[in-house]
């Protein structure tokens, strides 16, 4: 159990380096809608309980939400 952990960690610690290594070439609005999906994402886990729905649906809000700004 513990080198599950471990190894979840891992991953989850590379896909992060990964996502960011790849923001490096967005405009301020493409990057600003990778943050508000990541931060509505996050939001729809927390609010729903984890449920995949909620978060799908909370990325999608906040992707949208933030792409409209200027």
């Amino acid at each position: 159990m513990k080198t599950l952990q471990t190894l979840t960690k891992v991953t989850l610690i590379g896909m992060t380096v990964a996502a960011f290594a790849g923001c490096a070439d967005m405009t301020p609005k493409q990057r600003n809608t990778a943050i508000g999906a990541g931060a509505g994402a996050v939001g729809g886990a927390v609010l729903t309980d984890g449920s995949a729905l909620g978060t799908l649906g909370g990325a999608a809000v906040g992707g949208v939400t933030d792409d409209k700004k200027k």
